[in-house]
């Protein structure tokens, strides 16, 4: 265990292996057979190709970002063979969104957010540059909240040294980048109180930009309030300047952010799967989704 004053540095998760909980595995059941279900109709004649999924990463100056989130897709392709899995960048990173759906042609793709929460991205840059090809494309929701996500936050805690039973005293700041868009602070309330109730002890949500408080104010007021052992829950999809920058606020340990956790691939499946159930409803074109689809 990280003593008191020495922040956990963030690992590098793709060389790690994770236990499955019992929810990862019967998404990872429901994913395989909604897989092999979904090419063969009821007549038993073989159904046409279905959509492409799109990841859509926001993009990172630090390598280990873009690689922890090939690695990501990498087991995205595992658990869903035949389906055609890409990936996009909305900046900073190769290929950008655009190229990726230009390559695709005219073909059916549902984008699927590598991000956390809603926001301008997710509502207006996406579409945006999704109606700039000639992709038959529809956008899902953001990732959180969304349980899966609380099963992978909880397991990075626990890496980085926090106790199933924690004592008196401790508490949790999520720490997420940020956003000007206020439903992007709700959809972070929610994931605190989800982590709250898992946890057993007071989850605050703080950014490292634009929205407040900051992580450092996060910590300032729990410490204010006799909590002594505080530790940071990365609410990050990769490394990068941010999740180091929430990671060195820790007065005690921080968990490293979410990346390959098997929960991630879980979810991203779902997100598409959801999209595909929903294909011809009028309300689910581009930049449109329904609120329902938030868990």
């Amino acid at each position: 265990m990280t003593a008191p004053g020495n922040a956990t540095a963030p690992r590098d998760e793709s060389k790690e292996v994770h236990f499955d909980s019992t929810a990862h595995l019967m998404n990872r059941i429901t994913s395989q057979l909604a897989s092999q279900l979904s090419l063969v109709s009821f007549t038993g004649r073989r159904r046409p190709e279905p959509p492409a999924l799109v990841v859509v990463a926001h993009g990172s100056r630090d390598p280990r970002a873009l690689s922890t989130v090939r690695s990501l897709l990498d087991k995205v392709r595992v658990q869903r063979p035949g389906l055609p899995v890409h990936l996009g960048h909305i900046e900073l990173n190769e290929p950008l969104l655009t190229d990726t759906l230009k390559s695709l042609g005219h073909r059916e793709a549902i984008l699927v957010p590598l991000l956390l929460s809603r926001g301008y991205h997710v509502k207006r840059d996406i579409p945006e540059m999704a109606a700039e090809t000639d992709v038959r494309a529809r956008v899902a929701p953001a990732l959180g909240p969304h349980p899966l996500l609380v099963d992978a936050l909880h397991a990075r805690l626990l890496e980085a040294g926090w106790e199933e039973s924690p004592r008196v005293g401790s508490a949790v700041v999520l720490a997420a980048a940020g956003s000007r868009d206020p439903e992007s602070k709700v959809d972070m309330a929610r994931m605190a109180t989800l982590l709250s109730t898992r946890l057993g002890v007071p989850v605050v949500p703080a950014y490292a930009t634009t929205a407040a408080p900051t992580v450092p104010a996060a910590v300032a007021a729990l410490t204010a309030r006799g909590y002594d052992r505080v530790a940071i829950a990365s609410y990050f999809t990769a490394p990068g300047r941010f999740a180091t920058e929430c990671a060195e606020a820790a007065p005690w340990i921080a968990s490293a952010p979410l990346g390959t956790h098997p929960a991630m691939a879980d979810l991203l499946l779902h997100r598409y799967d959801q999209m595909v159930g929903l294909r011809g409803a009028g309300n689910c074109a581009i930049g449109q989704t329904r609120p329902a689809l938030a868990v």
